[in-house]
């Protein structure tokens, strides 16, 4: 007797295969033409996570799960794998990189848990660099606070928050002085993404993801834009009609009611 997940992943299944034989939608679709409606998909559940809603959440984890039943329909229609071969791939995987639960290795923490983690990934796995797993599709930001993590998982690492700030005071310093020679826009370029780099270094010994942090930042500023755009249209005028002086009183505002 399956049990009721087992009842459910086999009803989605079958779903799968119904509507690739009779939807003219569905029986188009290749994994090329998905992809940028799972990268869509992907950014939705992150919204459904930063807004903490979790009737979201059950949504979008769906529509990506069958994101992954389509993709994994699609390469056993090719005769490449099939759904069976996705999960025990990754089961298979999961227990090759938990020697602590699956095998005589102890741990003591959860940083000792990473570290094993690459150290398999290098000796087991194939990769050349400790690198090698970073998507090199990755929105930057994101990306480097991969690299970082990846290089921390082999000890490559500084030993406490001060010295990374002292880093970020350097790259600061530098970039100013490119920014007051004015010598080569490609130079300051490269001091910025510096500086950028650096603190998102210091994030991680702030126990802060900077894309988190960011994305806070990029919501607070766009409610206190649209508190400034409701103050002037019930003036009756319109953005394009107020002065900075006047926008910048009701970003105040804003700030004083707590947006």
């Amino acid at each position: 007797m399956q049990t009721p997940q087992e009842l459910a992943f086999t009803r989605l299944l079958k779903i799968m295969d119904e509507l690739r034989e009779q939807c003219p939608w569905d029986k188009k679709q290749t994994i090329e033409s998905l992809r940028h409606l799972t990268l869509e998909e992907t950014y939705e559940l992150s919204d459904a996570i930063m807004e903490n809603n979790m009737l979201d959440l059950k949504k979008e984890l769906g529509d990506i799960l069958l994101h992954i039943v389509f993709y994994a329909k699609i390469a056993d229609e090719k005769k490449e794998f099939n759904i069976t071969d996705v999960i025990n791939s990754l089961c298979d995987k999961m227990i090759t990189r938990h020697p602590h639960i699956y095998g005589d290795v102890k741990v003591d923490n959860a940083e000792q848990v990473k570290q094993n983690w690459e150290k398999i990934k290098l000796s087991k796995e194939g990769n050349k660099s400790v690198l090698g797993g970073v998507p090199k599709g990755l929105p930057a930001l994101i990306k480097a606070e991969r690299i970082q993590e990846k290089v921390r998982g082999v000890g490559f690492e500084w030993n406490n928050p001060e010295q990374v700030w002292q880093k970020v005071e350097e790259e600061m310093s530098e970039l100013k002085a490119e920014i007051v020679s004015k010598k080569s826009a490609e130079k300051t370029e490269e001091e910025f993404g510096d500086v950028l780099f650096t603190l998102i270094n210091y994030a991680r010994f702030l126990n802060i993801s900077p894309e988190t942090a960011l994305e806070k930042a990029n919501k607070k500023f766009t409610r206190r834009f649209e508190f400034i755009e409701q103050k002037i249209n019930e003036q009756g005028k319109s953005i394009t009609d107020s002065n900075l002086t006047e926008m910048d009183g009701f970003w105040n505002e804003a700030k004083k009611q707590g947006l």
